[in-house]
């Protein structure tokens, strides 16, 4: 069912531009982190966060506080991990953000604008859908979410490994 929302034309900018990583650009410029919210029929950036934001913090802590108990999102999270064959991998993590404490109307609205979004994204590896932070909140729940042997969600360790 689609909910007559439109995807706005910056979260597709946004997208490419955290899809294709220049080795040449300043790092510190990177963007690591979008919110996205819907906003007068429109789904619009909401938060933007790049890789000078985030400096000293721990990035995967970061997101989760990004996760209101009150209000749905869409968050794209560019997430740095390693596995035991891998040195670092990073990968874009989609996240539908509806928690039980939201209104039902609002989650219902989120639910079925969830593909308009998407559509705009082609190629994401990892989709999540998250009402609480019992879903994937741990290090170690979302390192099993994003793959076979991740040992380590931005440079800390998955307990149990």
């Amino acid at each position: 069912m689609a909910s007559g929302v439109k995807v706005a034309d910056e979260v597709k900018d946004l997208y490419n531009e955290m899809k294709v990583k220049k080795t040449d650009a300043d790092q510190r410029e990177r963007l690591r982190l979008v919110v996205f919210v819907i906003k007068g029929g429109y789904i619009v950036p909401g938060q933007i966060y790049r890789e000078k934001d985030l400096e000293g913090k721990d990035v995967y802590q970061f997101f989760l506080s990004l996760l209101d108990p009150k209000q749905c999102s869409y968050l794209l999270y560019d997430c740095h991990y390693s596995t035991k064959e891998s040195a670092i991998k990073e990968d874009l993590v989609f996240v539908m953000w509806a928690p039980e404490t939201a209104p039902i109307k609002l989650k219902m609205e989120y639910a079925a604008s969830k593909d308009s979004i998407k559509k705009t994204m082609t190629g994401i590896k990892h989709e999540l859908q998250m009402n609480d932070l019992a879903d994937y909140g741990t290090r170690d729940n979302f390192a099993e979410k994003i793959g076979k042997g991740v040992t380590h969600v931005e440079g800390l360790p998955a307990c149990g490994h």
